[in-house]
C-alpha cells in the first residue's frame, strides 16, 4: 500500500497527502483483482469499498469514474453533450466535434495528457482518456479529427465491477454575487444558444480539491442554497414581460427549431432569387440564413431536434416548399423554390431587419461570393492483403484510417513483435506478415531490412485509397478513391477559337453557374454551362479564350484551394512573347 500510495501522488501531484491517504486507505479492505481487456491486455484492478477506484495498465495508473466523482478536478476534464455517451460506453472514441467548446477556452493539454470527459451542465467526469492531440493542435485543426482516446466510460464493463451507481450533479461553484451574475445571464443565454457553454469563467470556480468527504457534503448544501437564491432572485425579471415568459417555457430545441424556421422563410423571402438556382445547400446556409440570424443569437444546427441541415431541408421539401438534388455525390443544391408557397406568403419579416433592410440587401450579393474552401483528408482503407498487418490493433478489411493512425499502428506492430533493428535502430527487421503485405514476389529473398519510412510508405501505398471532404456547416463526407482535382482544359473551336473548359468545381463545393459568372465579369467574355461529358449529374463551365491566368487568380488567390488540386495550370499563355 505505501508503494501504491506513492505511486498514486506522483501520478496525480494535484492531491495532497490526506486526499492520497483517503484514496488508499491503510486500515480498510483493499482489494486487487486482475482482468483482461476485449484486445487481451492485462490490467490490473484496485478495489475499495467494492468499488474500482484505480486501474493499472502498462505500469501507468488511471482513476475510475468513481475516484473522479469525489476529485472532479483531479484531471483536465472537456465537455460533450449527453447522447454522446452511450457512443462512448461502445468503445468509441470522442471525436473533437463533439467537444463543447466554453467561452472560456479549453483547458491547455499537450498530446498524450490524461483527461477527464464530462456532460453538458454537470461536472461530473463520466469517462477517462487520452488527448490525441494539444489543445493548440485542436484549434488549428478546427475541432475536427479525434480528440480522445477513450479508456474508461460510466457503463462500461469496469464501472459495473462497482456499486454501479449514477454519477453525481455538480454545478459549478460560485464565489461572490458579481459572479453570480455573470453565471444567471450565462444561464439566460444558454437557455437560448443551448450547449453554447454551462461552466463560467476560470475564476469563479471554488477550488474544491482540498476538500474532505464530509467539507463536499457542506458545499453542496451550501450550492443547494446559492441556487434557491438565484432562483427567486430571477423570478421578477421573469415578471416582467410575459414574452419573455412564453420564450422560456420552450425547450432549447424547441428555440432552435423555431429560429432555423424564422431563418429559413426569411432568406427564402428576402435573399435568394430565382436566377440563384441551382444553389449549393451550404452556400444557402452559410450567405443566406446565417445573415437573417437576429443579433445575439446563432445558428447550430446539432442543437435542434434535426441534428443535420440536409434533414432539415428534407423535411421542408416534404411539405412542397422547396426540392433539393444531390447534383454531384455527396453535393445537394435547392433546384426549385415554391415562392408561391402559403408559409412563405405568410412569413413576416422581423422589425429588426426592417431598418436595415436596404443595407442587407445591398451586402446580400458579396455574402454570397464568400467561399471557404473544404478540408480534404486523405484516407486509408485496410485491403484483403493488408489485413494481416492490422488484425492485431483490432481493424477488418475495409477499415478506414488516417495517415496518423496507420503509422502508429505500424510503429505500434514493430515494437509489440520486437522488430527494430539491435544494431541499427533506424532499420526494421521483415518479418513473414511485412514481407507477405509489404514486398514483391521479386523482392522477398533480397530485403531482410526495411528503413522506417520505406516501411511507412510502402504500407501506404498498399492500402487503398480514401478521403474525406468537410463543406463548412456540413458533416464529413468519406468517398473511395482519390479526389479528382478541379480540370482545366484549352479546346479549339470553329474558326480557330479556343475556349477554356473547367471541370468537378461542384467536387470543391464550388457553384459552377458562380464561378461562370465571376469569370465573365472579369475578363468580358461570354461564358456558358453545358452538362459534362461522360458525368453523371455534373456540369462544366465553358468561356472564350484562354483565361486559364485569370482562372488560376481567382481559384488559388480568392478561394485559397491548393494547387495540388488543380490540374491544368501549365496550359497558361505565355505572357511578354508576341509573334
Amino acid at each position: 500500500r505505501r508503494k501504491l500510495r506513492s505511486d498514486v501522488a506522483a501520478a496525480f501531484p494535484t492531491l495532497s497527502t490526506d486526499q492520497v491517504a483517503e484514496l488508499v486507505p491503510s486500515k480498510e479492505e483493499l482489494n486487487v483483482i486482475k482482468i483482461h481487456s476485449h484486445k487481451g491486455e492485462p490490467i490490473t484492478v484496485y478495489m475499495n469499498h467494492r468499488n474500482p477506484i484505480l486501474f493499472e495498465v502498462e505500469r501507468v495508473l488511471y482513476p475510475t469514474v468513481y475516484t473522479l466523482w469525489v476529485y472532479p478536478d483531479l484531471l483536465p476534464a472537456f465537455a460533450t453533450w449527453p447522447p454522446v455517451l452511450q457512443k462512448l460506453a461502445g468503445g468509441a472514441d470522442l471525436m473533437l466535434p463533439g467537444v463543447v467548446v466554453p467561452p472560456s477556452g479549453l483547458p491547455q493539454v499537450q498530446r498524450g495528457t490524461l483527461c477527464a470527459v464530462t456532460l453538458l451542465g454537470n461536472r461530473a467526469p463520466v469517462a477517462v482518456g487520452v488527448a490525441t492531440m494539444s489543445t493548440e493542435e485542436m484549434l488549428a485543426a478546427g475541432m475536427k479529427g479525434k480528440g480522445f482516446a477513450v479508456l474508461h466510460t460510466h457503463l462500461d464493463h469496469l464501472w459495473e465491477y462497482g456499486d454501479k451507481s449514477s454519477p453525481p450533479t455538480l454545478a459549478p461553484l460560485v464565489t461572490d454575487s458579481a459572479a453570480m451574475e455573470s453565471a444567471g445571464d450565462q444561464e439566460e443565454l444558454q437557455g437560448k444558444e443551448p450547449g453554447s457553454s454551462c461552466s463560467p469563467e476560470p475564476q469563479q470556480h471554488l477550488d474544491i480539491r482540498g476538500l474532505s468527504l464530509k467539507d463536499r457534503d457542506t458545499c453542496a448544501e451550501l450550492l443547494g442554497k446559492e441556487e434557491l437564491h438565484e432562483n427567486r432572485a430571477a423570478e421578477p425579471a421573469e415578471d416582467a414581460s410575459t414574452e419573455d415568459q412564453q420564450e422560456d417555457s420552450r425547450t432549447p430545441q424547441e428555440q432552435m427549431d423555431a429560429l432555423f424556421n424564422q431563418c429559413f422563410f426569411h432568406a427564402l423571402k428576402c435573399k435568394v432569387k430565382k436566377s440563384d438556382l441551382p444553389l449549393l445547400t451550404s452556400t444557402f446556409l452559410g450567405s443566406h440564413m446565417v445573415s437573417c440570424c437576429p443579433a445575439g443569437k446563432q445558428l447550430d444546427i446539432k442543437k435542434s431536434s434535426y441534428k443535420k441541415f440536409s434533414k432539415f431541408l428534407q423535411c421542408m421539401q416534404h411539405q412542397r416548399i422547396l426540392q433539393v438534388k444531390e447534383l454531384s455525390k455527396g453535393v445537394e443544391s435547392i433546384v426549385d423554390v415554391d415562392w408561391k408557397h402559403p408559409d412563405i406568403k405568410a412569413f413576416a419579416v422581423p422589425e429588426g431587419f426592417s431598418s436595415a433592410s436596404a443595407a442587407q440587401d445591398s451586402k446580400s450579393e458579396d455574402r454570397e461570393q464568400v467561399y471557404r474552401a473544404p478540408e480534404i483528408i486523405p484516407l486509408y482503407g485496410v485491403s484483403t492483403k493488408m489485413m494481416p498487418l492490422f488484425q492485431e490493433s483490432g481493424h477488418r478489411k475495409g477499415s478506414v484510417l488516417s495517415s496518423s493512425e496507420v503509422r502508429n499502428i505500424i510503429i505500434n506492430y514493430v515494437k509489440s513483435n520486437e522488430l527494430v533493428d539491435e544494431t541499427n535502430k533506424n532499420f526494421v527487421k521483415v518479418n513473414a506478415i511485412l514481407c507477405d503485405c509489404l514486398l514483391d514476389k521479386s523482392e522477398q529473398d533480397e530485403i531482410s531490412h526495411l528503413k522506417w519510412d520505406e516501411l511507412l510508405s510502402r504500407c501506404l501505398e498498399r492500402l487503398q485509397p480514401f478521403h474525406q471532404v468537410t463543406f463548412s456547416g456540413q458533416e464529413p463526407v468519406v468517398r473511395k478513391g482519390n479526389i479528382e482535382p478541379i480540370d482545366i482544359s484549352i479546346a479549339q473551336r470553329s474558326s480557330n477559337k479556343k475556349v477554356t473548359i473547367i471541370k468537378n468545381l461542384e467536387l470543391y463545393g464550388l457553384d459552377p453557374q458562380c464561378v461562370a459568372n465571376a469569370l465573365q465579369q472579369k475578363v468580358q467574355a461570354s461564358a456558358t454551362i453545358s452538362p459534362a461529358p461522360g458525368a453523371k449529374d455534373r456540369v462544366q463551365v465553358q468561356i472564350q479564350g484562354n483565361q486559364i491566368h485569370h482562372l488560376a487568380k481567382m481559384l488559388l488567390d480568392e478561394y485559397q484551394l491548393p494547387r495540388k488540386y488543380i490540374q491544368g495550370l501549365e496550359k497558361a499563355p505565355k505572357l511578354g512573347r508576341k509573334k
